[in-house]
């Protein structure tokens, strides 16, 4: 622990900013992961029972999507499930926004995490500026300086070497976690899109058309 702090210490004021912005990118990412790992792992039983149950009771699966409202999925068919007979023009709007809601919630920590990617390296080539600013007026070109303006020079070169390094790695990591949230983002979109047609549909053949030949 020591060492790392000595490392940090190395590196001059610049690195309290990056350390911050490190910490805040770890929490993001841990944060969507768990997210994530919510959405996924019950995501397709929710959808499964839901269009296997509108198939026969349109009550059931409005049910079973009402149970399931602290998931994305859940509150996306419910969305569309809840209406009184609506028309499937109707129909479609209550899915597409509900659906643009809930991708306003999947892309959160996006901002978090493409700002840390424009700042650290930022903060990084500043720490390189203040480190060789303190090397060259520690350096005494041709004027025999001693060991300790040698010493100073060093430690100016280190800061400048250690925050460069460290706002990329902050950046790279935060660049990494905010690929894989787009990346699941975007599979999210393809897949509410293909649940709400499979269940448009299933509304429009054995629901919508049947009432209005009733009538």
């Amino acid at each position: 622990m020591s060492l790392i702090y000595n490392f940090l210490a190395k590196g001059g004021p610049i690195m309290i900013p990056i350390v911050g912005l490190s910490i805040a990118t770890v929490a993001c990412g841990i944060e969507r992961a768990i997210f994530w790992f919510q959405v996924l792992r019950v995501e397709s039983k929710i959808v499964h029972d839901v269009l296997e149950a509108a198939h026969y009771n349109w009550q059931t699966a409005s049910v079973i999507a009402l149970n399931a409202q602290n998931q994305p999925v859940g509150r996306f068919l419910f969305s569309a499930l809840r209406l009184q007979d609506p028309t499937p023009e109707t129909f479609r709007l209550a899915l597409q926004m509900s659906g643009e809601d809930e991708f306003i919630e999947m892309r959160r920590g996006n901002r978090l995490l493409e700002t840390v990617v424009a700042i650290a390296p930022l903060l990084g080539l500043l720490g390189t500026v203040t480190g060789l600013i303190v090397t060259f007026v520690n350096l005494k070109i041709g004027g025999g300086g001693s060991s300790v303006d040698t010493s100073k020079a060093a430690a100016g070169i280190g800061e400048a070497l250690i925050t460069t390094a460290g706002g990329m790695i902050v950046a790279i990591v935060a660049l990494l976690f905010l690929r894989i949230n787009t990346t699941l983002q975007g599979k999210q979109v393809e897949y509410f899109s293909k649940v709400a047609g499979r269940l448009e549909l299933i509304y429009r053949h054995l629901w919508y058309e049947c009432s209005q030949l009733d009538e």
